[in-house]
């Protein structure tokens, strides 16, 4: 879930900014040490977006820089156990799919992709159903729900399931539509 959050912390900006007016000094400091970074409660931080207020700096012996508290806004993500996502999949293994879901990458294992026994073709790198023939393959888009969230330091893992009904790729559904439409304008007579 993609979240603004106002947080409060001190930055050091260094005598290499000295010559930027204070705001962008700092928000340029902000942005070097925060965006991109990961953090357990807040998620991936995408954006520094303002800055809201600077108090007075310190310089610390033995360091040139100067250290600002600082009240700033960023937006970031952090997804949430059971919601809802859309996605690319960028990836196809024995294992299963991987799937960019904005600013993060999650899994659907082999064992959630589908109700249906799947094989794997290696040479096309996609899967198939048994029964059903559907298939989930490099730029397919899904929808998925997030059943695992682990972040820890900067790394993260986000274990997704296409199994539940009204979940999986796109196509699937787009597929069954035109089939109900065609039986709503030719439907079958009775004997």
């Amino acid at each position: 879930m993609y979240k603004i959050l106002e947080i409060r912390d001190r930055i050091r900006v260094s005598p290499d900014k000295f010559s930027l007016n204070l705001e962008d000094a700092v928000k340029t400091s902000l942005e070097e040490k925060l965006e991109g970074s990961i953090d357990k409660n807040v998620g991936v931080i995408l954006s520094v977006l303002s800055i809201e207020k600077i108090g007075e700096g310190v310089i610390l012996a033995g360091d040139g820089a100067l250290y600002y508290p600082v009240e700033f806004k960023i937006l970031a993500y952090l997804p949430e156990q059971h919601e809802l996502v859309k996605g690319d999949v960028i990836d196809v293994t024995e294992f299963g799919v991987f799937v960019r879901m904005g600013p993060v990458d999650g899994m659907v294992h082999v064992s959630q992709l589908m109700d249906d026994f799947v094989s794997y073709d290696s040479k096309n790198l996609m899967f198939t159903g048994k029964k059903t023939k559907r298939r989930v393959k490099e730029k397919s888009q899904v929808m998925a729900r997030v059943i695992s969230v682990s972040m820890i330091e900067s790394q993260y893992k986000i274990g997704l399931t296409t199994r539940q009904p009204g979940l999986g790729a796109l196509e699937w559904y787009k597929k069954e539509e035109k089939r109900i439409e065609k039986k709503k304008v030719h439907p079958k007579k009775k004997k």
